[in-house]
């Protein structure tokens, strides 16, 4: 059937994946659900978490029970939602996995399932979906936009995170990257870095007091925010806004600065190591940046 907008949102059947598609449904989008309904670290698939979260939505949601970090999801995801919908206005990048361990105690097939989950899903799925986005804006359809789900541990890190703070490290790069290439086409690119109780925040385990503080805090704070937020960049409102690294936090919504150097130094032309780290030291030395995890850096009450 044909319809006003169309998104795929992956991750979609449960926390703010799904708070997401229920805010898009509202607004008029239909969408597609995509998620296979496993455990959070990527395990036991149920399609039937997906069908009981689409047919709560109503007919506008379509559910696609794909595991995301396979090979050819996407495609088939993108192909049963233009057959289903006609169009594909909105890419929502939701679906991780989380499967933590101390670098030194973490396993290599553990790496790989996250990042081909959290950074390798995304990338198939808008490989994808946007030759049929472009063409469509070629033909005078209002361009889409894109909204990748990040977190603070790709930007901050936090301990024993390593493969989910590499892959949503990586989304951000990518969702930069993505930006550029669809400029000429008007599709907006953007990266949220939700804070919300979720399954996530419901597995973290506090390495400290400040950390326990956090959790009892987070678990506060609703998804509906992040989807407000998703909806508004997801919007021909927000067309001009790509490339952006944004959070949302209850009822706070704030944009992140991205790396760009802050110092500067001319190394001396014969390398000498003591004269080298005077010159590191005065130049950069006050730009270090703590070394501190996200959970400690936004361990205050949530405005909610």
């Amino acid at each position: 059937m044909d319809t006003a907008r169309v998104a795929i949102v992956t991750g979609a059947a449960r926390g703010i994946g799904y708070a997401i598609a229920h805010r898009l449904v509202a607004d008029g989008y239909a969408v597609a659900l995509v998620d296979n309904g496993v455990a959070i670290d990527g395990s036991g698939p149920d399609p039937a978490v997906v069908a009981d979260a689409a047919a709560t939505l109503g007919r506008c949601a379509l559910p696609l029970a794909l595991d995301i970090a396979q090979p050819g999801a996407g495609e088939a995801g993108v192909k049963a939602t233009l057959e289903a919908f006609g169009a594909i206005d909105v890419i929502v990048n939701n679906a991780a996995i989380l499967r933590d361990a101390l670098i030194f105690k973490a396993r290599r097939a553990d790496w790989e399932r996250v990042l081909a989950t959290n950074l390798g899903g995304a990338f198939e799925l808008l490989s994808a979906a946007t030759p049929a986005m472009r063409e469509a804006a070629k033909n005078g359809r209002a361009p889409g936009a894109i909204v990748n789900v990040v977190s603070t541990a790709g930007i901050y890190g936090n301990f024993g995170q390593g493969a989910y703070a590499a892959a949503k490290a990586g989304l951000i790069g990518l969702t930069r990257a993505v930006a550029l290439d669809l400029a000429r086409s008007g599709i907006a690119c953007n990266a949220v870095a939700p804070f919300a109780a979720t399954r996530v925040t419901e597995s973290i385990r506090p390495a400290n007091e400040a950390q326990a503080a956090y959790k009892a805090r987070a678990l506060k704070v609703p998804a509906e925010r992040v989807a407000e937020l998703v909806a508004f960049l997801a919007s021909p409102t927000a067309a001009h806004v790509t490339g952006q690294l944004f959070g949302v936090r209850g009822r706070e919504v704030f944009l992140f600065s991205q790396a760009r150097p802050v110092a500067r130094f001319i190394a001396p032309p014969s390398f000498d190591a003591d004269a080298f780290g005077v010159l590191l030291n005065e130049c950069c030395g006050p730009h270090f940046v703590e070394l501190a995890t996200d959970l400690e850096a936004f361990n205050t009450d949530p405005i909610l």
